[in-house]
């Protein structure tokens, strides 16, 4: 006689019954182990993400005050530097301005970010940040108003406008003679970070 074959039999009903019995009265909660990881993973990197992007944003609290951005453009500041010294740093626009007024638009690749530039009288009137596309989140795309204004307190002015059909927010920081202005296209969505004299 094979007694294992109904101890088998029994063991897989028991299980099954205890599963919908429990699914029945509302207890949902096995998760496998599978899933576990697969969340932890996620949380993990959201945190690592999170994580980077207020690096991100600390890292322009104090090369405002020189009138500088972090980074690859370090050195070029507002109101001294020239177009010469952009080309220098970090090479010819890939679209140049149009216009006195225009800006030379550096495009964001392979990594590195995107910047913009306009000019008075050939020395930097204004420069934009337009971060990363690749790991956006780890850079601009992970800053949010809430994280800025937890970490930097309130502006020293807000503004709402139309940028097209877009409604964007600009918060502004007094940062010395400067001020640095974080475009918003909502409060999760950062579009770009302006740098010019007050």
């Amino acid at each position: 006689m094979n007694l294992i074959q109904p101890v088998k039999y029994a063991i897989v009903t028991l299980t099954a019954a205890s599963v919908v019995g429990l699914g029945s009265i509302g207890v949902n909660h096995a998760v496998s182990p599978v899933q576990q990881a697969a969340g932890a993973t996620a949380a993990s990197a959201d945190n690592y993400a999170s994580e980077h992007a207020l690096m991100t944003l600390n890292s322009f609290y104090k090369p405002a005050l020189k009138g500088q951005f972090p980074g690859a453009v370090s050195g070029l500041t507002i109101g001294k530097s020239s177009k010469q010294d952009v080309y220098k740093a970090i090479g010819e626009p890939s679209m140049p301005g149009k216009d006195a007024d225009a800006f030379d638009v550096y495009g964001a690749n392979m990594g590195n970010p995107g910047y913009a530039f306009s000019y008075k009288l050939n020395k930097i009137r204004e420069m934009r940040y337009f971060g990363t596309n690749v790991e956006r989140q780890t850079n601009i795309g992970g800053i949010t108003m809430k994280m800025l204004k937890q970490n930097w307190f309130a502006p020293d002015a807000t503004t709402t406008f139309n940028n097209g059909k877009t409604k964007q927010t600009k918060l502004t920081y007094n940062r010395g003679d400067y001020k640095l202005e974080f475009i918003f296209n909502s409060s999760t969505d950062l579009d770009h970070i302006n740098l010019l004299k007050k």
